[in-house]
């Protein structure tokens, strides 16, 4: 048998005999990383929270009962309703051919009697803890693929525009698609981050293998690392079963994490020490699972800023950020506003059932001209909306619920049929600016940018 360097595996013995257990324990020692004994079989449920272990060597008989194998069946049954995974070798100085093929259909990985061949049973302790990581790989594996599904048949939309800022965009898809440098996108609520992120893995060569995204901001403190990392069964009150985190689901594969901006400094350290070692641990365990991902990251909040007044780690940001994507928001983009309004037409009024084939010029204009401070969700919403109440087959300006504040502050300064972008896009700056007593943070805030694109607009306009 080819041994490794380095003992792995933890393995658990039940019987009632001390000095079987003291020299099983003395023999496995040498060959296995943990090795614990235990006369009472009573004590398994507790040891087995305490411990992940990859074998169970089980006596198939204790003291109230020394022949018939029943207790060992009983303890069987009963570390399998606690890990279904679990893998089992019942010991019996009783054996016959009968009482292995029932604690094989019990659900017993083997059987071996006593007294045993040192060598036989070193193989029969091999052999079991491959299948137990064979199990859990299975297990990973039909999570992973779960995942997988749930991608390929989510409704995804292509990226859609033609703008100067957007052929930038996909330059930068195509460069760094091949690397696996890890990348941080930047930009406004609903300009499309996560679509970004997910042409960057189709591009990629882990493209066949899952993209995973996670929500940083819908996690409670409590299930961070629950929902990251995995736990097992038993680890906490819900924990009902052994479940991979984000992290092993994403094995191979693309993790992308969105709104990393809004975990707090403890999260943060968690997550760079993850990302430093390139391995994780569920919670429950003290087994390390080395993990091999591209990572995104995603926010619209100013994490420069954020790490100048201590709230986000520096040698997180350095980790993160090997390359930087900052998506322009819809305002800075106008000329692919009719591309994407079109676009939105056409799938909502399939989807509703709705014969509403065009947008008249006036309200394509009246798009071009509005602020859209949510972006292409907010077009997108707006689209969505027009056309489930429209009776119609022509979108009207009054068929959009434009902001009122927005009309009304743009009247009181310019003339309604000749205002552009540009001439809103000052006032409203100016009007931020002007609550704000010039704060250059507090207003970036306010308007949904980072200090760096705030300060790019004020020279523009002359401000």
């Amino acid at each position: 048998m080819v041994m490794t360097d380095s003992k792995q595996g933890k393995i658990l013995i039940v019987d009632d005999n001390e000095d079987l257990l003291k020299a099983a324990k003395m023999h496995l020692k040498r060959h296995f990383a943990q090795v614990d004994i235990e006369k009472n079989p009573d004590a398994i449920p507790g040891l087995m929270n305490q411990e992940d272990y990859d074998v169970i060597l089980l006596d198939m008989n204790f003291t109230k009962d020394v022949s018939s194998g029943s207790e060992g069946y009983y303890w069987l049954e009963k570390i399998l309703s606690i890990d279904p995974s679990a893998v089992v070798v019942l010991i019996t100085a009783y054996g016959d051919v009968q009482m292995a093929v029932r604690a094989i259909k019990a659900g017993a990985t083997d059987f071996v009697l006593k007294p045993w061949e040192n060598e036989k049973l070193l193989a029969t302790l091999y052999s079991s803890m491959r299948l137990r990581e064979s199990r859990d790989q299975i297990q990973t594996l039909k999570s992973k693929n779960h995942e997988i599904n749930q991608a390929i048949n989510e409704k995804y939309k292509d990226i859609i525009g033609q703008s100067q800022a957007m052929q930038r965009i996909f330059q930068t898809i195509e460069r760094v698609a091949q690397t696996d440098a890890n990348l941080l996108i930047l930009g406004e609520n609903g300009t499309g981050k996560e679509l970004i992120a997910r042409a960057i893995h189709r591009n990629s060569s882990r493209k066949q293998e899952s993209f995973v995204s996670v929500d940083l901001g819908s996690i409670t403190e409590t299930l961070f690392e629950s929902e990251l990392f995995g736990h097992k069964k038993g680890s906490f009150t819900d924990a009902k079963e052994d479940r991979p985190g984000r992290f092993e689901l994403a094995n191979n594969g693309t993790l992308f994490l969105d709104e990393i901006g809004n975990l707090s400094m403890p999260l943060q350290a968690k997550l760079l020490t993850a990302i430093q070692n390139r391995k994780v641990s569920r919670v429950g365990s003290n087994k390390d699972t080395a993990i091999d991902i591209r990572l995104i990251c995603a926010t619209n909040m100013p994490l420069y800023e954020m790490v100048k007044e201590n709230r986000f780690r520096q040698d997180l940001v350095y980790r993160i950020n090997t390359i930087e994507v900052e998506i322009p928001p819809l305002r800075e983009r106008i000329e692919d506003i009719p591309l994407l309004a079109n676009h939105f037409l056409k799938q909502y009024a399939s989807k509703y059932g709705k014969n509403v084939s065009k947008i008249s010029e006036a309200a394509m204009t009246r798009m071009t001209k509005h602020p859209w401070p949510g972006n292409i969700r907010e077009l997108q919403h707006s689209l969505e909306r027009a056309i489930i109440l429209s009776n119609s087959s022509v979108l009207q300006p009054e068929d959009f619920n434009f902001s009122a504040s927005n009309v009304k502050e743009v009247d009181q300064q310019i003339n309604l049929d000749q205002f552009n972008l540009e001439e809103v896009e000052k006032l409203l700056i100016r009007k931020v600016l002007k609550k704000y007593n010039g704060n250059i943070t507090q207003a970036a805030s306010e308007l949904g940018l980072t200090r760096s694109s705030l300060y790019r607009r004020l020279e523009k306009h002359g401000l």
